[in-house]
């Protein structure tokens, strides 16, 4: 296969070629039918093309996973240097300050992956930190360009960033031959905690124990829409967590906050934030774990009014959801059975696996079942800083729906 092109060349099937053009950034292992006869690095450039010759994009190439390429551009013009890759970072920022309140802006995802053509590239901001995870050999092999960028491009618009953690210790690396670890890149930056503010509410963000990159930013708005339900209602907020949703309805008024979580780490995290914002008078917290929990105080009583659940991804897998939407379905039978005539319910799902159709009908199977009708308030999903890019359907994750329960 010949090309005038600096990049060696894969051709792929009609399937490919179809999903490419309909907007899907990854080709699979499976879907390659020839390559050039140069044999390229791992996590090098390569070029993508139909079974006619047709220029499809170009990508990283990832040798040791099923998804073996990974478009970063459908522009055959453009040139792969340090200035396409920081007005890319500058395009994502921008986004982000034209999408979110400024009083955000120091607590927000800056990339995301795919949505923002930074295939396997997690950066979020956490106060003067921005914590990035890479889950693609690609990015890895130029991340000692665009970390750097990352940072430069927030301190030009001036931002105060004292440096960037790597939270590299995602078993997903391995599947990309990538070793896993954490720590600071380049300089040390000082202390692994970060304090931001959400909503109005003050947390403490560990970045370097917490899960993921040490703060779940997609639900914020989902948070304030909690608030503004919670005033004078007795909730209980399960998979806790840092206490995100707990602290929200107290802050929002509410009588009282359980806060229930099987983590005893999360569970005293949350307490001290809550302490650090004044709002442990009307908190307790509880070490449990929630499917025990649920079917004891529906036993006992319970007099909570407002019940939260947010659960971490029950399937992190297509073959799996089916088997998870058992776990959701006993978790909200037994929340809608505790609630009373007239109870609210929040409830979650962050595994794009789970689709919303799938999820839907679990929970209309679940108040069947409890002798309930739901009546939807609203359906929200992630903060628009974590964008869904249509085409690339793992964009689009997480389901939020609040119901009064009738």
């Amino acid at each position: 296969m010949k090309t005038t092109r600096p990049w060696p060349c894969y051709t792929v099937t009609p399937k490919a070629e179809a999903a490419l053009v309909g907007g899907h950034p990854w080709v699979y292992e499976d879907e390659i039918t020839a390559a050039s006869d140069t044999a390229p690095e791992n996590g090098s450039l390569v070029d993508v093309l139909s079974a006619k010759g047709r220029y499809l994009g170009t990508g990283f190439l990832s040798q040791h996973s099923k998804i073996r390429i990974r478009l970063v551009s459908r522009n055959a013009n453009d040139k792969f240097d340090e200035a396409f890759w920081r007005r890319r970072i500058e395009y994502a920022w921008a986004y982000r300050k034209a999408v979110i309140e400024p009083e955000h802006w120091h607590c927000c995802r800056v990339i995301f992956g795919e949505a923002d053509q930074f295939p396997g590239l997690t950066a979020d901001r956490f106060g003067d930190v921005l914590v990035v995870q890479i889950l693609s050999v690609g990015i890895e092999r130029i991340k000692g360009m665009l970390l750097p960028l990352l940072a430069d491009v927030l301190r030009a618009d001036g931002q105060e960033i004292r440096g960037v953690y790597e939270r590299e210790d995602a078993a997903l690396r391995e599947k990309e031959g990538l070793p896993l670890f954490k720590g600071w890149f380049g300089t040390d930056g000082g202390a692994t905690q970060a304090a931001i503010t959400e909503n109005g509410v003050r947390y403490t963000v560990d970045f370097e124990n917490g899960q993921k990159t040490g703060f779940f930013l997609d639900q914020k708005y989902n948070r304030q829409a909690v608030a503004r339900l919670a005033r004078g209602r007795r909730v209980l907020d399960c998979f806790t967590h840092t206490g995100s949703f707990a602290l929200n309805a107290a802050m929002g008024g509410a009588a009282h906050v359980t806060a229930v979580d099987v983590s005893e780490t999360a569970v005293e995290m949350a307490r001290a934030n809550a302490v650090a914002n004044g709002l442990d008078d009307r908190m307790d917290f509880v070490c449990c774990d929630v499917f025990d929990l649920l079917p004891r105080l529906e036993k006992e009583g319970s007099g909570y009014d407002f019940i939260i659940l947010d659960p971490p991804a029950f399937t992190k897998a297509r073959k799996t959801a089916q088997s998870a939407m058992r776990g959701y379905k006993e978790i909200n039978y037994r929340a809608m059975k505790l609630l009373p005539r007239g109870g609210y319910l929040a409830t979650a799902s962050c595994s794009h696996f789970a689709t919303e159709a799938m999820f839907r009908k679990m929970l209309h199977s679940a108040a069947v079942d409890a002798g309930r009708q739901l009546r939807q308030i609203e359906v929200r999903q992630q903060a628009a800083d974590h964008p869904v890019l249509w085409g690339v359907e793992e964009t689009e994750y997480l389901k939020f729906f609040l119901f009064q329960v009738v």
